[in-house]
């Protein structure tokens, strides 16, 4: 059988290359980063390396990011460390945003999954200055892009704090943090090529943050524990090589959209969701009516095709989709959508082979569907 496509990207992205380098080379290299001996000096330097590349993915000064064990951590310690008593996020948040703050203030999304500004500016005028606002820079299940700079803009109109999930987004668009004005924003490296088991946050320069994690006091007493050395040089090598590699993604948007034709030419009962709203440039959400996510994911696997139903974060779990239930409320589609996510090894044959299995899966459903009528 031919190697496998893999179209599950924003699940997690294979190794780069020079991320394996830089984490072999990591490997041999001895030395606590908080010790002050040489090998400890030396480890320090390779994590400030990192920290410099991280920081240039996302036009921040290398003193502002703090690595975490992953975007789940870095996104739980900007809400809970912010000081801020009232959290307001969208109704599509990543579960690592909704389940740190469950009682946070949710705002819902049109049709497309773009936020409503509108009904942000209601929330905050209920005393925005003790308010932190989480907004996810792309949706990980549609793709969506929202507005951040407008989201920001209406923030600081009533004195809140702005956080963003950009988990999804960085690598694949232009991230910059300082011009978009934010204050906090949640990095992982596995989604870019790098290891999984670290992450980064970005923390504006002057603003107060609550560690949540105490101990030996380590990244200036914000996220204390003995750095990850290994997996934060890979994230920094996987960082400048994603820096380095953007323009690749408009290659990968053509084989996105090259798939979406052939959905849309295959007939009534497939569905993509956001279609016209700003997307990243390699996610697709695609529901097809009467086959449930999962027996599609199954289905596509045995012909070779890896996709999600969903988002793969979940521990395995299967469920209706919170995103697609907040763009459409109670529609069927949120329990017969997958998503494929590109990568920059995908190919032109890659696209042939996730055609050719989603035609012969729709073909299939429709012929159950005659059958049961």
């Amino acid at each position: 059988m031919a190697s496998r496509v893999y179209a599950d990207y924003n699940a997690t992205a294979p190794l780069r290359e020079m991320a394996v380098t830089a984490m072999t080379e990591a490997m041999r290299a001895v030395g606590n980063p908080s010790s002050v001996h040489g090998p400890g000096r030396a480890a320090r330097a390779l994590i400030e390396k990192a920290r410099a590349q991280v920081g240039a993915l996302i036009g921040a000064p290398s003193q502002t990011i703090v690595f975490t064990s992953g975007g789940t951590e870095a996104s739980a310690l900007a809400l809970k460390g912010s000081g801020r008593r009232r959290i307001v996020t969208s109704a599509i948040e990543h579960e690592a945003v909704l389940a740190a703050v469950p009682d946070a203030i949710r705002i819902p999304v049109d049709a497309e999954g773009v936020l409503d500004l509108g009904a942000l500016r209601s929330a905050l005028a209920e005393g925005g200055a003790d308010t932190l606002v989480s907004v996810q820079w792309a949706n990980n299940e549609t793709g969506v892009l929202q507005p951040i700079e407008d989201v920001v803009a209406v923030a600081k109109e009533h004195g809140a704090l702005v956080h963003s999930d950009a988990v999804q987004a960085a690598g694949k668009v232009p991230v910059d943090v300082i011009s978009a004005g934010l204050d906090l924003l949640s990095l992982s490296a596995h989604k870019i090529g790098g290891p999984a088991g670290v992450g980064a946050l970005f923390v504006r320069e002057g603003l107060d943050l609550s560690a949540q994690q105490t101990g030996g006091g380590q990244e200036k007493g914000r996220r204390s524990g003995t750095e990850n050395k290994i997996g934060i040089v890979g994230f920094g090598a996987a960082a400048a090589q994603a820096m380095a590699e953007m323009d690749d993604w408009d290659r990968v948007r053509d084989l996105r959209d090259r798939f979406e034709v052939a959905v849309r030419e295959a007939g009534p009962g497939a569905r993509i969701f956001s279609a016209d709203a700003p997307r990243l440039p390699n996610t697709s959400c695609v529901s097809l009516t009467g086959t449930r996510g999962e027996t599609q994911v199954i289905s596509l696997d045995l012909a070779g095709v890896a996709v999600s139903s969903g988002s793969a974060c979940s521990s395995g779990k299967v469920r209706r989709s919170h995103v697609l239930d907040a763009m459409d409320p109670g529609t069927s589609d949120a329990e017969t959508a997958i998503r494929v996510s590109l990568g920059w090894d995908s190919t032109d044959d890659d696209i042939d082979r996730l055609v050719a299995a989603w035609r012969g899966l729709y073909n299939r459903a429709g012929a159950e569907t005659q059958r049961s009528a």
